[in-house]
């Protein structure tokens, strides 16, 4: 990705196109990140400020993240001073990532006074600083005391000083002499290095590019290549995306971006133009925090699953350690019939008793031991009762591995299924379930805002059948033992956890496409996502038993079939897109 101070410069210019805005709202959904809400001549826009040290960025955005019950401190005091300001300047100093936005405002008084939003994001270092007419700080998002950094500490009260110019040189002032004396000096003989080192306000990526761009390759060297040649590619590269830049980006497979800069994107063999700056940062970022949030909100209830798993894996291996001991036990009833037929043989106060193993084809003498405080005849009782104390822990030991199994694969799709929430209320869901299964404690009674039930999500295959995916447990079973008919096609992947997938035929037979399509979104929402040609088991859903007393989610079935599907995510983009215009 590359969020330099170029890309910056374009967000600011698409910033700068509202007519007169006022900030009308202002919100702070996280620590590090600000949204002011900007009424203008054409409507309304937001203006996302994330100082966040490992994604820094600024841009217009259409996201619409949850706000606390609660505003911060921070979020706070930019009302009090900003509610209903005009956004009346932007300033950005050379090649830097740092923006100052200038407000019109009235004080206390009712007099106009100017304010000014500071927000530097660079790094480690980011920060968003609210400065008074004068230049003081009047507060900022990340305090910085003066044991911290006696050069640029950050504390209300204190003058706000400028980040340090960048010791380099601006592209933009570079013509084809500066370029020739940019390729003769001395410095670093890979191409794109050498752009790192002497220029400014650039990313990596944008400086590999431009290697490619004029010598062919991002990992060029310099030596070889014809100096007059490349100095004019280059001059012609930075001239065209410096002065027109435009927002291009790199996609994966399912149609995410992976890279984005003001140029196109070719060293991975092709981009994408988006239609603006700030959406593109929005359709990089948001599916991230959204997942990022998602993972922080259930690191708890991860971390009790993920504990719960390593102690029923550590009781098992105790227990199949404590059954495999009683695969012995037939020695001890032998050893209780040698010792009966001894018994006239064995004097009071003996420890151990001599005799012959009839068991054995030799007839070895061998040693037994026998308790001096018991009689004859309860020494041969006590092997029996030995005996038969491992014959029932067998019994016992099987069945609790059977159930410690069981539940271990329940903890293990619990897990599959926190990886794979994208809601708070699919994350309450999984917590009631936990809770109903005794997993976690409850709320004590405590009152909480009712949330409506998460639905299954619904796809629509070519043929035009709609096809069911449970989110969790509890809609597995609900799909398939509540809503489905018995005569509807259910489809799991094959001995791993993942969700039930329901082909709602209305009494017809599904074509072969419909069945392929279920079977990839089977394979794509189970354990083995990112995996080729995964076995999925389809079957008519009155085949399909719940486990008597068994886990939420956990099913029988023994008449069925195995196709094989690959896990593609196309199928499923466009069905989320469909039916997020629907929900629109």
């Amino acid at each position: 990705m590359a969020f330099d101070a170029f890309y910056m410069s374009a967000v600011l210019e698409e910033i700068r196109h509202l007519a007169a805005p006022r900030v009308e709202k202002i919100h702070q959904p996280s620590r590090d990140t600000v949204i002011l809400l900007l009424r203008h001549g054409e409507g309304r826009a937001k203006l996302l400020l994330a100082a966040n040290p490992t994604a820094p960025r600024l841009h217009l955005t259409a996201a619409n993240p949850e706000n606390p019950a609660e505003p911060p401190m921070f979020c706070m005091l930019l009302r009090k001073h900003l509610m209903g300001a005009r956004l009346s300047g932007i300033a950005q100093p050379p090649m830097e990532r740092c923006v100052t936005f200038t407000f019109d405002c009235t004080d206390e008084m009712g007099f106009p006074v100017q304010k000014k939003l500071v927000c530097e994001l660079m790094g480690r270092t980011c920060n968003i600083y609210l400065l008074s007419p004068e230049g003081w700080i009047i507060d900022c998002l990340r305090r910085i005391g003066l044991d911290e950094s006696s050069r640029r500490a950050a504390l209300p009260g204190l003058m706000y000083q400028e980040p340090e110019a960048v010791a380099k040189d601006d592209p933009r002032g570079y013509d084809f002499d500066g370029w020739m004396n940019l390729l003769c000096s001395p410095g670093s003989d890979v191409l794109s290095d050498r752009l790192m080192d002497e220029l400014g306000g650039l990313s990596p990526l944008v400086c590999r590019e431009a290697a490619l761009f004029a010598a062919g390759a991002t990992d060029a060297r310099i030596e070889g290549l014809g100096l007059e040649e490349t100095a004019e590619k280059l001059d012609l590269f930075f001239r065209e995306h410096l002065n027109h830049p435009k927002p291009y980006y790199y996609a994966q497979a399912d149609g995410t971006p992976k890279q984005f800069a003001f140029c196109p994107i070719r060293q991975y063999g092709g981009c994408q133009e988006a239609q603006s700056f700030g959406q593109l940062l929005d359709m990089f970022y948001t599916v991230r925090d959204r997942k990022d949030a998602m993972r922080q909100k259930g690191q708890a209830v991860r971390k009790t699953v993920q504990n719960l798993c390593t102690r029923t894996q550590r009781k098992l291996a105790i227990q199949e350690k404590e059954l495999e001991a009683t695969f012995d036990r037939e020695r001890l009833r032998q050893l209780g019939d040698i010792v009966t037929a001894n018994i006239h043989r064995i004097v009071k106060g003996q420890t151990v008793l001599q005799a012959e193993d009839f068991y054995d084809e030799n007839m070895t003498v061998i040693d037994i031991p026998i308790s001096p405080i018991l009689s004859p005849q309860q020494n041969a009782a006590k092997f029996y009762k030995d005996y038969a104390k491992l014959k029932n822990a067998e019994k016992e030991l099987t069945r609790q591995i059977a159930l410690g199994e069981e539940e271990l694969q329940y903890l293990k799709s619990v897990l599959e299924e926190l990886n794979r929430a994208e809601t708070e209320g699919e994350l309450e869901e999984i917590r009631q379930e936990l809770q109903a299964g005794g997993y976690l404690k409850g709320d004590g009674g405590r009152k909480k805002m009712k949330q409506a039930k998460s639905k299954p999500m619904v796809f629509t295959s070519t043929d035009g059948y709609a096809i069911y995916v449970g989110r969790n447990n509890r809609q597995n079973d609900e799909l398939t033992f509540k809503a489905a008919r018995k005569d509807d096609i259910w489809l799991h992947a094959s001995k791993v956890h993942g969700s039930h997938v329901i082909i709602s035929c209305g009494g017809t037979t599904p074509p072969d496409d419909t069945i392929t399509q279920a079977a990839q979104l089977a394979a794509y929402y189970s354990e083995t996502t990112g995996g080729q040609n995964i076995p999925v088991d389809v079957t008519n859903v009155k085949q399909v038993k719940k486990i008597p007393s068994g886990k939420p989610g956990m099913v029988i079935y023994h008449t069925y079939r195995t196709v094989i599907a690959n896990p593609y995510k196309d199928i499923v983009v466009d069905a989320l897109n469909a039916e997020k215009k629907s929900e629109e």
